[in-house]
């Protein structure tokens, strides 16, 4: 089975409530039909329901299912206002503020996350980047693990001519431009764990470099060796190799030649570029060149799920991404059950 249709195979096993604040967009329509039709998530459109519906009926699509929410009229909108300006009172942020900032969808919808009124949001058909990632981290929150947030594409490798099977973990290659060792060691735990719930296999990760195993000596290579040494310290079990070249990530019988300790054996599925030059360049190559599906760019380092859509997006790319969304949801969701057992263990 393809790894993306592992994906919305575990979505569908336990519907998770994603938000999508673009529903006025065609694209976003025909994927929340999809998804409401198959069963991959349950999804709540939030804006103004009377252009939303105007904007279904004349794309020939029912919103059966799915519920609509204007934050013009929402119960919710006054404790939403009351729970902004807490948050970002210390910003400068006034109550009246608060109050004009909470009827944007974009920032409901990341309050109905944050809230627990949705699982998981969704948005970037119309929004830039800048506006999905900045919200999402201002209502949201940044995850009590990390320090950044950074993002991934999930490629999927799964044509007959693809001598790589499967789908593979590209981070970072949409938002942090030059991490130091630290914020690339980040990057690296966060991808792992982006491997682990989304490509449900033990995640292998390739800190990507010009150099393998002290090759050549550079600043650059520098970085990505402690960078390496900080996952490790940190998380010992997990199999990581760095400084490592590309093909050594990914050919075993090369890194058997050019890794004589190797932890990885040349099938890594977690590629972490050492800069957001090297990750949009290898991404894009391997999109338009080696022909591979590109999913994302999807964000990580969150407490809770929030993605973001490029705005040439497809209505497949849309349902994609929901499901991914909604399978980030379920992680995040179990890590909260397991947390206070494990506290009680320890």
């Amino acid at each position: 089975m393809k790894a993306i249709n592992r994906i919305i195979e575990r979505a569908r096993a336990a519907p998770q409530r994603i938000v999508l604040c673009e529903a006025e967009d065609p694209r976003i329509l025909q994927a929340a039909q999809r998804a409401t039709r198959e069963g991959t998530a349950r999804i709540m459109l939030v804006g103004d329901a009377a252009r939303i519906r105007q904007a279904a009926a004349g794309a020939d699509i029912g919103l059966a299912g799915m519920d609509v929410i204007d934050p013009a009229s929402s119960a919710l909108t006054p404790s939403f206002a009351q729970k902004l300006f807490a948050l970002r009172a210390k910003k400068g942020m006034t109550l009246e503020d608060a109050r004009r900032e909470v009827l944007k969808p974009l920032c409901f919808a990341n309050l109905m996350v944050r809230l627990g009124h949705a699982d998981g949001s969704v948005a970037g058909a119309v929004h830039t980047t800048a506006d999905v990632v900045r919200t999402a981290i201002q209502v949201i929150g940044i995850h009590p693990a990390f320090k950044l947030v950074s993002s991934f594409f999930l490629m999927m490798l799964c044509e007959p001519f693809h001598a790589l099977k499967g789908g593979l973990i590209f981070s970072d290659c949409g938002l942090v431009v030059d991490p130091d060792a630290g914020e690339l060691a980040e990057i690296a735990m966060a991808a792992a764990d982006s491997a682990q719930s989304l490509l449900m296999d033990t995640p292998r990760v390739a800190m990507l470099s010009f150099s393998t195993s002290g090759s050549a000596r550079h600043a650059a290579v520098d970085k990505v060796v402690e960078a390496t040494r900080l996952v490790t310290a940190q998380r010992p079990g997990l199999a990581i190799d760095g400084d490592v070249q590309l093909d050594a990530a990914i050919v075993a019988e090369i890194a058997m030649k050019k890794i004589e300790h190797s932890r990885v054996e040349g099938r890594a599925n977690v590629l972490v570029f050492p800069s957001l030059e090297a990750g949009n360049i290898g991404y894009k190559l391997a999109e338009r060149v080696g022909g591979a599906k590109a999913i994302g760019p999807l964000l990580q380092g969150l407490q809770k799920p929030a993605n973001d859509l490029s705005r040439g997006c497809s209505a497949d790319d849309v349902f994609y991404v929901i499901a991914v969304t909604a399978v980030q949801a379920q992680a995040a969701a179990q890590a909260r059950t397991e947390a206070p057992m494990a506290a009680q263990l320890s």
